[in-house]
């Protein structure tokens, strides 16, 4: 029971990365605030985290904005007590070049990855403070690392990631709260298989394709695309007293698809 005690709020916890963090999170003793843009997928995942014993409960969250990460905190510390750890997936992309990236995609990208992280920040650090200290994870990409040339909101917002892990985890080391990125590399989801408003895939782009498929296995030295629940491991790791020493760095965890 590694988090025993520990109040943990997920962002894009309806999706299958943040959805395997919250259900692992509560296997491990955590009470977790399940936190979507679609209630009902949150709503899901915490009614599956409440059917095997475990605590969860859902909320509506728009990380883009600082009201609803107001009331998400306070639902949330009201609920289980002060949050220890926040874990901030929730993300966006269209997958078009300079020339076909509009301004509003922009907007919701950088708004969706970097500003809801740093919001989200802002938002759980005195709840941290109450509690005596806490971690908070960001959900970076292989983008962190080499961003490519497609798609520049993704590429600025989770190479903004670094600078923004880094700023916190010195800001707040003080305070006993680490902060830590975690880059996975081609992890098999509906964000690179369904077509979505905040993630849009086409014949081209899904991996439902098996060329595309096999592009990214082929891609991925160790021979598989990631799972959600190898993440959510990692995520596991970083937020728990194993990993007490490690703050502004970055764990990638891409099957050496970076190298």
């Amino acid at each position: 029971m590694k988090l025993d005690g520990k109040t943990a709020l997920v962002t894009g916890g309806g999706g299958a990365i943040g959805g395997a963090q919250a259900r692992l999170f509560a296997t491990e003793g955590a009470a977790v605030c399940v936190a979507d843009l679609f209630l009902d997928k949150a709503e899901t995942v915490a009614a599956d985290v409440a059917a095997h014993g475990g605590r969860a409960l859902a909320v509506s969250l728009d990380v883009r904005l600082a009201e609803a990460w107001t009331a998400a905190v306070a639902t949330a510390e009201h609920e289980f007590g002060p949050i220890s750890i926040l874990c901030n997936n929730a993300g966006a992309n269209f997958r078009v070049g300079f020339d076909e990236q509009t301004e509003e995609m922009w907007n919701i990208l950088i708004g969706t990855i970097l500003t809801g992280s740093f919001l989200g920040t802002k938002a759980v650090v005195p709840s941290m403070r109450r509690g005596g200290g806490g971690v908070i994870v960001n959900l970076g990409s292989l983008a962190s690392i080499r961003p490519g040339g497609g798609s520049p909101g993704y590429a600025a917002g989770k190479m903004g990631l670094l600078g923004l892990t880094r700023s916190t985890a010195l800001s707040y080391a003080t305070d006993r709260i680490r902060c830590v990125l975690i880059s996975p590399g081609h992890v098999d989801t509906p964000f690179i298989r369904a077509n979505n408003p905040y993630s849009p895939n086409t014949e081209e782009t899904s991996i439902d394709n098996p060329d595309n498929f096999e592009r990214r296995r082929a891609a991925t030295p160790l021979g598989r695309l990631q799972t959600p629940e190898d993440i959510a491991r990692a995520f596991l790791f970083v937020v728990s007293d194993d990993a007490a020493m490690i703050t502004g760095s970055m764990l990638t965890v891409d099957g050496g698809a970076a190298l």
